[in-house]
């Protein structure tokens, strides 16, 4: 199955296939970002924050808005089996902590300061 997260991380087309090899060491780079990111915050890491991070990020880029439906959706589609409450309520405590922001059309965002740090060692 075609993985756009995995393509858009590691520089691949659609179609083409990435290796695993390379598709891990990005996504260690990415978690590594995330990771600094939380400890700048003073979040400890958990593997649900990395992947709603991601998600958000990824969603950013891409000029999407997404609600915490929209997350849970995403990380479904990557098989992580996260509950939805789980992700409602990671989405709060990283909007209470000033990581993201939600607008007025219920999708979340990156806060302008935590997209810098994301944005010095990932690949756009």
């Amino acid at each position: 199955m075609y993985n756009p997260r995995l393509t858009a991380h590691t520089g691949g087309s659609p179609g083409k296939p990435v290796s695993a090899a390379a598709a891990c060491v990005d996504e260690r780079t990415g978690n590594e970002q995330i990771r600094e990111l939380l400890r700048s915050y003073g979040l400890r890491t958990s593997l649900i924050r990395l992947k709603v991070i991601d998600a958000l990020y990824s969603a950013q880029r891409s000029g999407r808005s997404i609600g915490v439906r929209g997350v849970h959706a995403q990380l479904e589609q990557l098989d992580i089996p996260l509950s939805f409450l789980s992700v409602r309520e990671v989405l709060k405590r990283l909007c209470a902590e000033g990581v993201i922001s939600l607008g007025s059309d219920k999708c979340y965002s990156l806060e302008p300061e935590a997209r810098a740090v994301l944005e010095q060692a990932l690949p756009r």
